[in-house]
Formats: structure tokens, C-alpha cells, sequence
């Protein structure tokens, strides 16, 4: 006697994939998804660093712009002195005069551009980004119109530790 050997058949079709459970939760994760993600802007704005080898150039004697970001508040210096000391209100930094004797400095001297941030160690890193942002430009308001518009003050930052 002969074994006979049942082999299955082979034009049996294999069966479906049910994916409709992958596909609704799929539709419940994409939406959860875009809805909490966070958008941010990232803006990148260049620094100039302060060079040893360039103080020899310069024949007069040329005005350089401070603001000293320390604990106690903001000081407004010329390079050699202090000029001016705004202590924090209400425990933040007073920008709104700031602002102000920025904008007098601009009137007095529209050619320049530059000026330096000072900051003292153990400060947060926002302060230096507000700051930073009050020296680049301020909003003035135009007396006849109303209108709000910006300024330019000084555009060219550099930055480094206080003394």
C-alpha cells in the first residue's frame, strides 16, 4: 500500500490584513499630535565680540555704551563710569527707562550703533535677551498721528561678564 501524502492546497489565498484597529488609533494620536505640539520661533542674531588688537586704531577718545545687567538692577555706563543706576521695581528691571535714556543717548549720538551688555554672574538668560531686545530698537509713538512705529537705537551688540 501507498501512503498518499495530503499536501494542502496551494491555491488556497492567504487571508486579509485587518488593520482598522492600527487605523483608529492612528486617527485619534495624529490629531492629539498636532494639536499639543509646540511651535517655536527661533531667531538668531549676530554678536560682535570685542577684540584686543582694535583699541590701538582710534586717535579720539570715542563713546561706548554699557548697560550693566547686575542683582541690585541696571546701571548705564559710558566705558569709564557710571552714568546712570535704574534699581528693579517691584523685583524686575525698570526697561521702560531704560528706553527712555537710550532713546536721549540716540538723539545725541544718531551715528552710532554699538553698545555692550555687562552681565553679572548667576543672572537669568532671559534678562539678557530683554535687554538685548531694548537696545537693538524701542516703539515711539508719533504725537500728531497716535501711530506706533520702531526705532533702531543700537543694533550692534556685544556682550560680556561685569566687572
Amino acid at each position: 500500500m501507498r501512503r498518499r501524502h495530503h499536501y494542502r492546497s496551494r491555491t488556497k489565498e492567504t487571508p486579509d490584513l485587518d488593520i482598522t484597529t492600527f487605523m483608529n488609533l492612528m486617527v485619534v494620536l495624529v490629531p492629539f499630535l498636532l494639536i499639543s505640539a509646540v511651535f517655536s520661533r527661533v531667531t538668531i542674531l549676530e554678536l560682535s565680540v570685542p577684540t584686543a588688537a582694535g583699541g590701538s586704531q582710534l586717535t579720539q577718545p570715542n563713546l561706548a555704551i554699557e548697560v550693566i545687567v547686575r542683582k541690585a538692577g541696571l546701571e548705564l555706563g559710558n566705558g569709564n563710569s557710571v552714568v546712570a543706576a535704574m534699581p528693579k521695581k517691584d523685583g524686575e528691571y525698570d526697561l521702560e527707562q531704560l528706553t527712555e535714556m537710550l532713546l536721549r543717548l540716540k538723539s545725541s549720538y544718531p551715528e552710532k550703533t554699538d553698545a555692550t551688555v555687562l552681565m553679572e554672574p548667576d543672572i537669568e538668560y532671559d534678562y539678557l535677551i530683554r535687554v538685548m531686545d531694548t537696545l537693538r530698537e524701542a516703539e515711539i509713538t508719533d504725537e500728531a498721528s497716535g501711530e506706533i512705529g520702531k526705532t533702531a537705537l543700537f543694533p550692534n551688540i556685544s556682550i560680556g561678564d561685569a566687572p
